[in-house]
Parts: structure tokens; C-alpha cells; sequence
């Protein structure tokens, strides 16, 4: 290796990590309810929804941290430094609606981890999870990177375990490759909107992007131009690798229930205690369901992590308070139990799966309100000390951001006419 490459490297590893503590946000529990109910239901025609969504992701999260390293302020900061503090609160309020939404889906999937793997009631599951805050404190004592390392060996337990999974599946590779390409009945078919914009919620989710532009400010940034457009360089390199593994697990999820349970004519599998019933007898492999419970448990811990920090971030970004870590989780968690807690116990299995896809529609809704600042801030040159993204970049994201609002329009208007019931 010369010593200009083993610079590069060395640059590069400095930059390893924060790509993929977002990344695990596009790879958490509400992912699977809705790639589940997509893939049984739709076979493998809204897997153009996942790799867009991806697309979209991979752009967003590029904005995200060129906002944080070209400005040295994150979202949430360049939020409440732009707007009256009315304006602030309101999008602070919805930022946190983001953020109970997404633990919402982290509660009920490591709920449902630990039910289908050691048999705990899910009641109880959902009580339990209070106690990762004891995990995530414990974690962020020992440092930063450390975190970083336990998240990246976990994504990495998930890859391995949806690797297996599709080894099982086998699924038609041409059906696949099909269903890439975009289909406009997703549009026309209201339930197949409905999941779409589950599967966009669960993707791109706005609570993400408010993270991104904090955590990379965590790595050493020289203060020159030249040494900002290369941090900016390596950290896009970061995460663009980093959500292609989440592209992998989702697509997974969903070309596994494609080819496991449509295929098969099994088209309602929506909940995820069903798919792991059913998948090992299916399959023919016993050990194929236990898989898919080690990967799911996995998937609600690592989530745990972003939400934890996002919590922080916003709440001292928006509205300058801090409060103690273990305070902000148990807050953020609370709030998200209440709601599973209640539903587990009124409707069981059933309720949940219908609030996992519910939780990212809500995402989805939620998503512009970051969106717009986002791709407002990091077009304008003086906010951004003269980095401001190139052009393509910004009209790729107001596209991206006219096309969502338009899809969730679409949605309200289809659940106020009767079209769809939530």
C-alpha cells in the first residue's frame, strides 16, 4: 500500500461509524412490519418502493451531513436559529411526534423478539424494554466509538442472518429483478399507497436526519474549505456504504415474504409472530424462524441506540434544554410503551402489527417538516459558509420532498373519503 492510499484509508476509517448508527434507523422493527405485509400481499412489486425510498435515503442523509460539518450546526439548531420561536416549538413538537413514533416500533419489535425467542408475554415484553436505557447509558459511558462498534456488530449479525434467510428462500431471480421496476398501480391501488408510504416512513425517516448532522460533527474536522469538502467526501462514502446494508435487509424482508408466503398464496401475513410460525415449516427449515427472531431482536436493540441520541439532539437543538440522559430515555420510552402496552393488551398480536405500519405512515406524514428546513439550509450559501450542496443535489431533494408530500396527500385524502381505513 503506498502512502497516499494508506492516508486515504486512514481518512476514511476516521470517518467509519456515524453512517452506520443512521443506517440502523432504516433497518428497525417498523421496517419489517410493513416489508412483511408488502411482500405476502403485493408479492415483489414494491420493491421499487424500498430501493427508492433507499435513493431517497442515500441524498437526504448526504444533506444531513454536509449541513452538520459545512454550518457546524445540526438541524435542529439550524432550525431554531432560522424561525420564530412558535415556528421552532411546532416543528420541535412534531420532530419528537418522529421520535416516539420511531420507538414505538422499536418497543414492539424487541417485544415480539423476546416473546418468539424465549417465550416472554408480550405484555411483559413491552415493560421490559424500559431497561435498554440501563444498556444505552452503559454504552455511551465507555465512549462514542464504542457504541459505534456495538451498532456496526449488530447490523452486521442482522446482514448475516437475512443472508442465511435468502439462502432458504430461494427466491426466482428474474421476479426480483422485476420487481424494481416501478409500477404506477402502486399509486392507483390505495392499500398498496398505504404500504408505500409505510415502507417510505420506514425508510426515510425524519428523525434520521436530524442525527446525522449532529454525530458526525463528533469527528475531527480541520477548520479550512479544503479540509470541510473532504470530510464531506468520506462521510457521504460512510453512509452511502452504510445504507446499502439497510437496502439488503429490507429488500430481504420483503423478497423473503414474496417468496415464501405469496408465492404460496398465503397474502394477509402482515404480523411478524405469523411469518415466524410459518416460515420454518415453509421453508423446511426449522432453523430459518430462529433466525428471523435473532435478526428482529437485534434490529429493536441497535434502533434503541438512535433514538436515544436523537432525543437529545433535538430537545437541546430546538429549544436549548438539556436534561439527563436517563431522564430524556425513560421520557421517550414511556411514551412509547403506553400506546403498545395498551394495545397488546386490548387486541393482541393483531394491534401491533397494525400499529408497527400505522407508526411509519406517521413517519412518512411527519417527514417534510425536516425535509423542507433541510434541503432549504444546505441550498444557501451563507448558512453553509460557502459549501453549499450542488444544484442537482438540492433540486433531486425538492423533487424527492414534492413527490412525498404529493403521496401523503394522496393518503389523506383516501382515508377522509373512506377509500382506506387505518
Amino acid at each position: 500500500m503506498s502512502v497516499k492510499s494508506g492516508r486515504l484509508f486512514r481518512r476514511f476509517f476516521s470517518f467509519f461509524g456515524p453512517g452506520y448508527l443512521v443506517a440502523v434507523g432504516y433497518m428497525d422493527p417498523g421496517n419489517w412490519a410493513t416489508s412483511l405485509a408488502g411482500g405476502s400481499a403485493f408479492g415483489y412489486t414494491l420493491l421499487t418502493v424500498a430501493l427508492m425510498s433507499n435513493v431517497m435515503a442515500i441524498l437526504l442523509q448526504a444533506l444531513s451531513l454536509r449541513l452538520g460539518i459545512a454550518s457546524g450546526r445540526d438541524l435542529a439548531q439550524a432550525t431554531s436559529d432560522a424561525f420564530s420561536r412558535p415556528v421552532g416549538y411546532v416543528l420541535w413538537i412534531l420532530a419528537e411526534g418522529a421520535i416516539v413514533a420511531t420507538d414505538l416500533a422499536e418497543v414492539i419489535g424487541t417485544a415480539i423478539g423476546l416473546n418468539l425467542l424465549f417465550g416472554i408475554p408480550m405484555e411483559i415484553g413491552v415493560i421490559l424494554t424500559a431497561l435498554d436505557v440501563f444498556l444505552i447509558l452503559w454504552l455511551q459511558n465507555k465512549g462514542f466509538q464504542v457504541l459505534e462498534a456495538v451498532v456496526i456488530a449488530l447490523t452486521l449479525l442482522i446482514f448475516a442472518c437475512f443472508a442465511i434467510e435468502m439462502a432458504y428462500a430461494q427466491p426466482v431471480f428474474g421476479d426480483v429483478m422485476r420487481g424494481f421496476v416501478p409500477q404506477v398501480d402502486i399509486a392507483r391501488s390505495p392499500a398498496m399507497l398505504y404500504l408505500a408510504l409505510g415502507i417510505i416512513g420506514a425508510t426515510v425517516m425524519p428523525h434520521n436526519l436530524y442525527l446525522h448532522s449532529s454525530i458526525v460533527q463528533t469527528r475531527a474536522i480541520g477548520p479550512s474549505r479544503a479540509d470541510k469538502l473532504d470530510a464531506i467526501k468520506m462521510a457521504t462514502i460512510d453512509s452511502t456504504v452504510a445504507l446499502m446494508f439497510a437496502l439488503f435487509i429490507n429488500a430481504s424482508i420483503l423478497i423473503l415474504a414474496a417468496a415464501t408466503f405469496h408465492s404460496a398464496g398465503q397474502n394477509d401475513v402482515a404480523e411478524i409472530q405469523d411469518a415466524f410460525q410459518l416460515l420454518g415449516p415453509m421453508l423446511g427449515a426449522p432453523l430459518a424462524a430462529t433466525v428471523f427472531a435473532v435478526a428482529l431482536l437485534a434490529s429493536g436493540l441497535n434502533s434503541t441506540v438512535t433514538a436515544t441520541l436523537t432525543g437529545q439532539i433535538v430537545m437541546e437543538g430546538f429549544i436549548n434544554f438539556r436534561m439527563a440522559p436517563w431522564k430524556r430515555r425513560l421520557l421517550t420510552r414511556g411514551l412509547a410503551i403506553i400506546p403498545a402496552a395498551f394495545v397488546t393488551i386490548l387486541y393482541g398480536a393483531s394491534g401491533t402489527a397494525r400499529l408497527l405500519v400505522l407508526s411509519q405512515v406517521m413517519l412518512s406524514l411527519q417527514l417534510p417538516f425536516a425535509m423542507v428546513p433541510l434541503v432549504m439550509f444546505t441550498g444557501n450559501n451563507r448558512k453553509m459558509n460557502g459549501l453549499a450542496a450542488p444544484r442537482w443535489l438540492i433540486w433531486s431533494a425538492w423533487i424527492i420532498t414534492v413527490i412525498i408530500v404529493t403521496l401523503n396527500l394522496k393518503l389523506i385524502y383516501d382515508v377522509s373519503t373512506g377509500a382506506i381505513s387505518i
